[in-house]
């Protein structure tokens, strides 16, 4: 993706002391963002976009603040300061229940699934805003997910970790969202899976869907998008194409293991 720039005094188009670079015409744009729980501050001036069709991905250590970022813009954190623009509009502190029908889907890490309700019907709660249940989207999850076609009768919580993960994106993209939020997706999966995991991460945003993504396996993350950010003690510390940071020798001995 090539975005103009969003140039900053003297022309620059980074920030000197965050190593971040803004665009304009973001199709969600994170600006000065301070965030946290109740009165605990998570987030320090957190910069961040996702253009169209684009896939971004956040790495950082544990406790950095990643998950809180996916929260803040999906409206679920107490907000302290900046502004969350999604499609040209301002969806700073809204809350959840309005966001999704701006075309916002978000998968959290854990409880993503309705356990005690059928594969079928979990999709189903995915178009719960829409007057019926959209067939044709139905199809395109089965087509994308064959496994939950094949267990839609099948109660979600009897599922494999990996086929819950599954059934949460699969819910997600019931109502064809332009931007993905993913948080963790390969946590608790085993090695053999996750590979396929994130060959159908490839696959959605291949289709037309922007991804943003929170994920611990940072090496193939950072291999597979097209942009990355490194998130430290709450604030940006770099943001780059993905590539470039997996092979930065600094990135790679402070956050990726070497």
């Amino acid at each position: 993706m090539s975005p103009d720039d969003v140039a900053t005094d003297g022309g620059a188009a980074t920030s000197a002391a965050q190593d971040v670079t803004l665009y304009e015409d973001s199709l969600l744009s994170v600006r000065n963002l301070d965030a946290g729980y109740g009165d605990l501050q998570i987030l320090t001036d957190v910069d961040l976009d996702v253009t169209e069709q684009e896939y971004v991905t956040i790495v950082g250590p544990n406790g950095a603040g990643k998950s809180t970022v996916m929260k803040s813009v999906f409206g679920l954190t107490s907000h302290m300061g900046g502004t969350v623009t999604f499609g040209g509009g301002d969806i700073t502190a809204e809350r959840p229940e309005d966001i999704i029908h701006l075309g916002l889907g978000y998968v959290p890490q854990n409880d993503n699934v309705f356990s005690s309700l059928s594969v079928r019907e979990n999709l189903e709660m995915g178009a719960y805003i829409l007057d019926e249940v959209p067939q044709d989207a139905l199809n395109e999850v089965f087509d994308r997910f064959p496994i939950l076609e094949e267990r839609q009768t099948q109660k979600a919580g009897t599922l494999s970790g990996g086929q819950q993960q599954m059934l949460a994106m699969g819910r997600a993209l019931m109502l064809d969202p332009d931007l993905l939020l993913l948080d963790e997706p390969s946590a608790g999966l085993a090695p053999d899976l996750v590979a396929d995991m994130f060959d159908r991460i490839d696959a959605i945003n291949d289709a037309g869907t922007a991804i943003l993504m929170v994920e611990q396996n940072a090496k193939e993350a950072l291999r597979r998008c097209d942009r990355g950010y490194v998130l430290v003690d709450g604030k940006n510390r770099y943001e780059d194409e993905g590539t470039t940071l997996l092979n930065d020798p600094q990135v790679r001995q402070d956050f990726l293991g070497g």
